[in-house]
């Protein structure tokens, strides 16, 4: 009851206004704590704030078991990488073409192959047997020779 007392006594009392002088360095000692609005550090900062706490959070069950896991995929990426081979390009630009030689041996292997093979007869073949339905499953023969 009290508190609606005073509020209604409030409403009716006249506000007065803060001296001009007040207002200005009020102000000016708002806006030099408050610092630039626009800086790149505070969107930057907020943005590191807010994946630390989101790691954070999903993390905190078990932190040095999952800086053992990092650690572990660490070692084996730069394993991974310090023990992978050359590229298969370069082994292919260093390779020589075949020589005259290699080619006309190669021919000559070719050829004494298909005298050894013989002629190659294709058998005709016959058309295919038309076949009546049958039953797909070995359940419908036995119910039907029962």
């Amino acid at each position: 009851m009290n508190e609606d007392h005073f509020e209604k006594r409030l409403r009716h009392q006249p506000q007065r206004q803060v001296p001009q002088a007040w207002r200005q360095q009020i102000l000016a000692a708002a806006r030099q704590a408050a610092g630039p609005r626009h800086s790149a550090l505070i969107p930057y900062s907020s943005l590191l704030f807010a994946l630390n706490s989101r790691l954070a959070a999903w993390l905190w069950p078990h932190p040095r078991a999952w800086a053992g896991l990092a650690a572990v995929w660490c070692v084996v990426f730069c394993l991974n990488f310090i023990s992978r081979e050359p590229a298969a390009p370069e082994l292919a630009r260093k390779a020589v073409p075949p020589s005259p030689q290699i080619r006309e041996m190669l021919r000559q292997q070719e050829r004494l192959l298909a005298e050894l093979a013989g002629p190659f007869d294709k058998p005709e073949a016959s058309p295919p047997k038309p076949v009546g339905p049958q039953p797909r499953s070995q359940r419908r023969m036995d119910f039907l020779n029962a």
